[in-house]
């Protein structure tokens, strides 16, 4: 089985706004409206920290979420080699800032995938923002320890941190979050193994971890594969809303 990359590509509309929240190109936000009054969802792309990948391949999944109801940030941030810093300093300015930048009154949920998914549940341990209600990490590189063992992506973690260990960087090695927290894993999944999401789930039993039989690693941002339904009744539940 290879995975199914077809959602990295995938034509979608433009989004509706676009928020700076720094001087560089990269320091962005895509923002999908909704019609319906209810907490957002800030959502962070993955690409295993790397430059080649940005937010556009994530606008489908913006997109689909906005017609269901949620407002949707896409953040983008500086992505460069080496430089982990840079990446987490861009998070948590995109978060500080972003509360000014659009109606966040009814609070929001940070919903990552992959090396978007560490980011998240990154920031949530160590930023605690305060309109935070909760966390969904889609197929996260959770431990970046053992993702750094398993050489994910030709040696992505080296690629990112530079060298060594950045435990301060790292969501298994970092205390829970107070904000809940749930995992959504694919057991197919050939980019980033359940492994790392059961590690975190081992380390902060509180998280709640959904293992998706069958399911690799692209079908969770697909709006069209079955996992979607999974993805949606987890923000569902982390906003309080319900149709």
């Amino acid at each position: 089985m290879t995975e199914d990359r077809s959602i990295l590509s995938r034509e979608a509309g433009e989004p509706d706004d676009q928020l700076r929240y720094g001087a560089d190109a990269d320091q962005v936000i895509d923002v999908w409206h909704a019609k319906e009054y209810r907490p957002a969802v800030v959502f962070v792309h993955g690409g295993f920290w790397r430059p080649d990948y940005d937010r556009t391949h994530a606008r489908p999944l913006a997109e689909a979420l906005a017609a269901e109801g949620w407002p949707v940030a896409s953040l983008e941030y500086r992505r460069v080699p080496g430089q982990p810093d840079i990446t987490t300093s861009d998070i948590r300015e995109a978060l500080d800032r972003l509360p000014g930048l659009m109606d966040l009154h009814a609070g929001y949920v940070l919903v990552g995938h992959s090396a978007g998914g560490h980011l998240a549940l990154w920031a949530a341990a160590t930023l605690n923002p305060v309109q935070l209600r909760g966390v969904v990490a889609l197929a996260p590189v959770a431990n970046l320890l053992l993702a750094d063992q398993l050489m994910l992506d030709d040696g992505a973690v080296q690629a990112f941190i530079g060298s060594g260990v950045r435990n301060d960087l790292d969501p298994t090695h970092l205390p829970a979050p107070i904000a809940p927290v749930a995992l959504i894993h694919g057991t197919r999944d050939q980019r980033v193994p359940l492994s790392l999401s059961e590690s975190y789930f081992i380390a902060h039993p509180t998280a709640r971890l959904d293992r998706l039989a069958g399911v690799g690693h692209y079908e969770l941002i697909d709006p069209e594969s079955e996992a979607w339904h999974t993805v949606t009744n987890e923000i569902t539940r982390l906003t309080g809303h319900h149709d």
